[in-house]
């Protein structure tokens, strides 16, 4: 445990709220819609605007799109790959008592919190956005950070470290898929597939974008009941 991670979740577990708006910061935590439903709609609403740089606009999303889900992946692999670090509300060692510990239960008791995927994720997508439309891309990152990020901080979920490796990691992840060379390679090829398929395409994307809001969950509970039987 570094002095930075420790001063920050020392200073955090001793902010304490009433029971409701603990219960509130802890459904921001684990709730589908207020995390990337918000942002997944953003991407919608972006997709759909009129204007002269339509074709631009929608390879940007797309690569947004493809941005988030190998942020996630990219994350899911490293914390299976690099050391297990236990998560704060778990540790005793620390003497550090966290808001709504008491309902966390151990479900992520053996999960790495070394990076964050929901900061590596959602700060992939929120720059995505960000590079399309300023506007609405700084108020997906507060968002991103005040509700997604902030509430694992608070909770114990997360060390700051964790939140702010990934989420530089999947900014940097946008910056790289977005590029020119990257973007219309990938993305345009998919955005003339879409276009010549507007039903079948239209069918797959709402599937993905759910599957990308959930974090692939049932995917992967399945993928791991698979393998545990083999």
């Amino acid at each position: 445990m570094n002095i930075f991670d420790y001063s920050i979740e020392a200073y955090l577990s001793n902010i304490h709220f009433g029971h409701f708006a603990t219960r509130a910061i802890a459904a921001f935590a684990d709730f589908y819609m207020f995390k990337g439903l918000v942002l997944i709609a953003v991407l919608w609403w972006l997709w759909f605007q009129p204007d002269v740089r339509r074709e631009w606009r929608r390879e940007m999303v797309i690569a947004t799109f493809l941005s988030g889900t190998v942020a996630f992946f990219s994350a899911r692999l490293l914390t299976h790959w690099l050391p297990f670090r236990l998560r704060p509300v778990y540790n005793t060692e620390l003497g550090l008592h966290f808001g709504d510990a008491a309902n966390r239960g151990t479900a992520m008791l053996d999960w790495s919190s070394f990076p964050s995927d929901h900061a590596m994720l959602w700060m992939a997508v929120a720059t995505g956005i960000l590079l399309i439309s300023p506007r609405a891309g700084l108020l997906a990152l507060l968002y991103t950070v005040l509700f997604i990020c902030a509430p694992r901080a608070y909770l114990g979920l997360h060390y700051p470290t964790d939140l702010l490796v990934g989420a530089a990691m999947g900014i940097a992840i946008t910056f790289f898929m977005t590029r020119d060379a990257i973007r219309k390679r990938i993305a345009a090829p998919t955005l003339r597939w879409i276009e010549r398929y507007q039903a079948s395409s239209a069918t797959i994307a709402f599937i993905l974008c759910i599957q990308l809001v959930t974090q692939f969950d049932e995917l992967r509970h399945l993928a791991k009941g698979v393998f545990d039987h083999l």
